[in-house]
């Protein structure tokens, strides 16, 4: 038995926000590296928070593509 389709909506409470932001942004991070090291694919991936905060992923070849200091 598969699970079922969630409904996407946004999250109101401001705290559960930003902890389902913060463990789904790390997931996500990994997905990225898996994908890179699995497919040999270039992979760059850059996140805001809603403040601002940058997080970012690239593989080797991509470095080129993820800026440095990012003004926002």
């Amino acid at each position: 038995m598969g699970r079922g389709k969630v409904q996407l909506r946004r999250i109101e409470n401001k705290i559960n926000r930003q902890v389902t932001f913060s463990k789904r942004r790390t997931g996500l991070l990994k997905k990225a590296n898996e994908i890179s090291v699995l497919c040999d694919a270039e992979v760059a991936l850059i996140v805001f928070s809603t403040k601002g905060k940058l997080s970012e992923y690239a593989s080797d070849s991509c470095d080129q593509y993820v800026p440095t200091n990012p003004q926002r």
